[in-house]
């Protein structure tokens, strides 16, 4: 069975898909460990509460953010992860973690990619009263929320939505395709390859997977 390693900064609600849909039969994988970069982070009692090994790092305690991200990838390689899920993580990554796990590492970004890389995103929906709004799941590339686009799915923005009410819409639907393309990845569905995101082996468009 694949191996996932999660990492995490807050709440942890991906994380909480993920377990889920291990437990449901719908992702079949092994959750290996959670790292986060808070030691009060939820996520982890999340982890925890699932038996999962659950670890935290404190950047207070390295010199810069490249020794951080060394000594993270050392921890996470002692799991042998096929695939690295950032849910949540907070913490930009060094340009040598993000090539030390090219290709395996997926993250999932609250818009529309590539509209409103970064943070406040439904804050920036709702300002520019856009129609729909949504999330990403892509393959994490050196480019901040740049990466090859796998799947998206949208949310329509009402009259009098606040940002919480559009951060709860959209994370219905994070809580969906998050674990589906797990999924694929960790079934050899999904690869990286030329900069592009590929399923059953097809190039997919930069928008990602858009069939019904």
């Amino acid at each position: 069975m694949k191996k996932i390693v999660v990492l995490v900064s807050g709440q942890g609600s991906n994380l909480q898909a993920l377990i889920d849909a291990c437990q449901q039969g719908r992702l079949h994988a092994s959750l290996a460990a959670v790292f986060s970069n808070k030691a009060d982070a939820y996520g982890l009692e999340r982890a925890r509460e699932a038996g999962i090994p659950a670890h935290a790092l404190d950047a207070r305690e390295f010199s810069d953010r490249v020794a951080f991200d060394a000594a993270l990838a050392e921890q996470i390689d002692a799991y042998a992860p096929d695939l690295i899920v950032l849910a949540g993580y907070m913490r930009i990554l060094s340009a040598a973690f993000v090539r030390h796990y090219a290709g395996r590492m997926l993250n999932i970004h609250p818009s529309l990619l590539p509209r409103y890389p970064g943070l406040h995103t439904h804050r920036q929906a709702l300002a520019n009263r856009d129609a729909e709004h949504g999330t990403s799941v892509h393959f994490v590339t050196e480019e901040l929320d740049g990466g090859p686009v796998i799947l998206q799915a949208k949310v329509p923005v009402f009259d009098g939505d606040s940002e919480e009410d559009l951060q709860a819409r959209v994370q219905v639907q994070e809580h969906q395709i998050y674990p589906l393309v797990a999924q694929w990845f960790v079934s050899g569905r999904l690869t990286m390859q030329e900069g592009a995101a590929w399923l059953d082996g097809a190039r997919l468009p930069p928008e990602g997977y858009a069939a019904e």
